[in-house]
Formats: C-alpha cells, sequence, structure tokens
C-alpha cells in the first residue's frame, strides 16, 4: 500500500481492499447449497463511499447470469424510481441479503439468510451509509432485527416510506423500507406509491 498518501485517501484504499476482501471470499463461498445451483454470486455494486444503500432479496434470472445487482425487470423500474428522486445509480451501493440465486426465484431460506447476512453485515460496517433502504419484506426484517428496531416490524405495506431512527458504533442512520420494485411488474398502481415513497428519500438525502 502507498505511504504518505493523505487520510483520506488511504481510508478509500483500505474501504477498496476490505470490500474485494468480501467479494473473494464470496466467489469461494459454500455456506449454503445455494453456491451448487448459482451462475454467478451478486456480490454487490456502487459507490463504495456511498451515502445511501439498498438492501434487495435475492438475485434473480438475469443478476444470476451476470454477477450485477437489479439489472433485470426490477432493476430497471428501480433505475426510474431513483431518477423520479434525482438519484445517481453510481452514487449508491446495491446489494441483496442473499449474494447467490435461490432456485426459481423462490423465497430465502432461513439458514441461507444467517450464513449469507455475516457479508452484508460486513459491507454496512465498510461502506458506513447514512440512509439504508430495504425493498421488500426479507430485507426489512433482517434490517430491523439488526439494528434494535424489532418491536416496529410490520408488513411492508404498513411502513413502506416511513423513516426509522437507528444508531450503533459507527453512528447514526436513517432505515427507509420501500416495497419491492418487482410489484410493478404485477402491479402498475404500486409505480406511483413507490414514486412517492422515493421522495420522501429524496428530501431525507438532501
Amino acid at each position: 500500500m502507498a505511504v504518505g498518501l493523505p487520510a483520506k485517501e488511504m481510508k478509500k484504499i483500505l474501504r477498496d481492499e476490505k470490500l474485494k476482501k468480501i467479494k473473494n471470499e464470496v466467489l469461494k463461498c459454500r455456506k449454503c447449497s445455494l453456491y451448487k445451483t448459482r451462475t454467478y454470486p451478486v456480490i454487490g455494486e456502487g459507490s463504495h463511499q456511498a451515502k445511501i444503500m439498498f438492501i434487495g432479496e435475492g438475485p434473480g434470472f438475469n443478476e444470476d447470469k451476470t454477477g450485477r445487482p437489479f439489472c433485470g425487470a426490477a432493476g430497471k423500474i428501480l433505475d426510474e424510481l431513483l431518477e423520479s428522486a434525482g438519484i445517481k445509480r453510481e452514487e449508491i451501493y446495491i446489494c441483496n441479503i442473499l449474494k447467490c440465486r435461490p432456485p426459481n426465484n423462490r423465497n430465502p431460506k432461513k439458514e441461507e439468510i444467517e450464513s449469507c447476512t455475516l457479508y452484508l453485515e460486513r459491507q454496512i460496517e465498510i461502506i458506513k451509509p447514512k440512509i439504508i433502504c430495504t425493498l421488500g419484506n426479507y430485507s426489512t426484517v433482517f434490517i430491523f432485527e439488526k439494528f434494535g428496531l424489532k418491536d416496529k416490524i410490520q408488513g411492508i405495506s404498513k411502513i413502506h416510506g416511513k423513516i426509522f431512527k437507528s444508531s450503533n458504533l459507527f453512528g447514526s442512520f436513517d432505515i427507509i423500507p420501500f416495497y419491492h420494485p418487482a410489484v410493478v411488474a404485477y402491479n402498475q398502481n404500486m409505480k406511483e406509491i413507490l414514486k412517492k415513497d422515493f421522495q420522501i428519500l429524496k428530501k431525507v438525502a438532501n
């Protein structure tokens, strides 16, 4: 590692190295059976200095084929929602609670979540976002339980777009649950609800 660099640059290099270490571990991961059926794990994508982190459920068909999060139909909807809020995708960080696609896009199993979220916890610790946006019930439940909001857990239909405050050893941050963008594929009316929720994110981010 280069010496004599400014502290800010050194922090960036260390952060990049830590996230690269996680990537290498995930590529070799055999903690659950999902590695047997995956094409590529989907580790995460975006700015390592992101103030906003989006956490989805798990990779879908397109994500599994490319190794990129939210690159299919749900990803296009997410891009549209980000644009509506004036947020650039390259400025945020996007990942999932599962790094590997469950067969046929089935729901994550408890043991898979327990095995895989150790990586996510480290990603959060390294990036230190100011806002965590959960997409859907599974990521919302995990993040709420992780950050002391277990008593606030309700179905996503009741808590979407609301701001929850949390803090840990690394500082305080906001958690905002959203519907998963995939809901729009089944019900176009949900897009307007999501757009309204993203306006709340816009206000918090600014």
